[in-house]
């Protein structure tokens, strides 16, 4: 699908909605989809294989949605057959677990411009029953800027983005990367959002647009310490790296073959990986002194973090090495799920704004 803005008329909204047996939330998800206040918008949901009633559900919708309903086939082959039919100026993929805010478009309309990969936005963290959680996500220091986020990216191979539904993506832009494959590992977000700042400008609206769903059974969001919900996180970084080194030397910029360690992003699920099950650790001969002295030196990389935000990781890496494996494990846990924050850590945290 190829799609050029003609700015002189109102954009047109594509909302992509991939699905596999998210029958429980795939109706608010549409609803939200189909409640954006927009005069021009096109709901398209894939249904991947699911055997769970959402297909049911989906029927009700008829008239109302553009649907696919596909053979199991993974998260980023449902992409692409949503892509294929999207016809919009702006193309939004919205997991089938998430929510959109009434206003998101008209948010991204007035920032909207030509050269853009994506406009990305927070997300505001809720339970599985969409009650607020008291985050949002992803964390930065003021509003960053496309050139802060190129330059960040190229330094560490990452840089502060949300997850998939808080991304609103250019077609100009997706028909330099789809159809997706599994260069950049299974999520089909992964590619989208680790390509965005070497072939375009990634543009950031400070405000939260959506929700993210945390509720055990998405593997992007922690509700509880899951091994190798880690090991999974270490191993798609690394995937990106791979895929984002060989991105950027087609795009003649220069990133080191390390560069991932200077993530202060990353380094804290290397950690969490290495100190839950050791075992399993997919980085070989790793040890938490590698990592300590991995994050001493990412604390002087800029990367989107406030200086309390580095220290804040600096403290708590240095912790996690020195203290019993228990002990470790509680700060690995208020780390990595908001939720089992104690009162007075998310207080503090909200107090010095390390956390909003």
């Amino acid at each position: 699908m190829t799609a050029t803005a003609d700015l002189q008329r109102p954009l047109r909204l594509s909302v992509i909605i991939p699905n596999f047996n998210y029958a429980e939330f795939l109706g608010q998800a549409i609803d939200s989809a189909l409640a954006i206040d927009w005069p021009h918008i096109q709901v398209i949901v894939v249904d991947d294989g699911s055997t769970d009633g959402s297909r049911d559900l989906i029927a009700r919708y008829a008239g109302r949605i553009t649907a696919i309903l596909q053979a199991n086939a993974g998260q980023f082959e449902a992409y692409n057959a949503g892509y294929k039919l999207a016809d919009g100026d702006v193309v939004i993929f919205l997991d089938s677990d998430d929510l959109l805010d009434r206003e998101v478009m008209r948010e991204i309309a007035a920032v909207w411009r030509a050269g853009i990969s994506k406009v990305q936005f927070r997300l505001r963290t809720v339970d599985g029953a969409a009650q607020p959680l008291g985050n949002t996500i992803p964390q930065f220091q003021g509003t960053p800027t496309p050139e802060d986020i190129r330059h960040w990216a190229t330094l560490t191979t990452t840089y502060p983005t949300p997850p998939g539904s808080g991304n609103a993506y250019a077609p100009a832009y997706l028909d330099k990367i789809f159809p997706l494959d599994e260069a950049c590992g299974r999520p089909g977000d992964s590619i989208c959002i680790a390509a965005a700042p070497f072939l375009g400008d990634v543009v950031t609206i400070p405000t939260a647009l959506g929700c993210y769903r945390v509720h055990g059974r998405n593997d992007g969001a922690a509700s509880k310490l899951d091994a190798k919900q880690f090991h999974l996180h270490v191993v798609r970084a690394r995937q990106r790296q791979t895929y984002t080194l060989h991105l950027a030397k087609r795009a003649g910029i220069e990133i080191q073959d390390d560069a991932i360690n200077n993530s202060l992003h990353y380094l804290p699920y290397r950690l969490a990986s290495l100190r839950i099950a050791h075992q399993t650790h997919p980085i070989p001969k790793d040890n938490v002194g590698a990592v300590w002295r991995d994050v001493m030196r990412a604390m002087s990389k800029p990367q989107g973090i406030s200086v309390k935000g580095r220290t804040t990781i600096a403290v708590w890496t240095t912790l996690i090495a020195l203290l019993p494996q228990a002990a470790g494990m509680k700060l690995i846990l208020w780390r990595f799920v908001p939720a089992a924050r104690p009162q007075f850590l998310r207080s503090t945290l909200l107090k010095f704004g390390i956390i909003k």
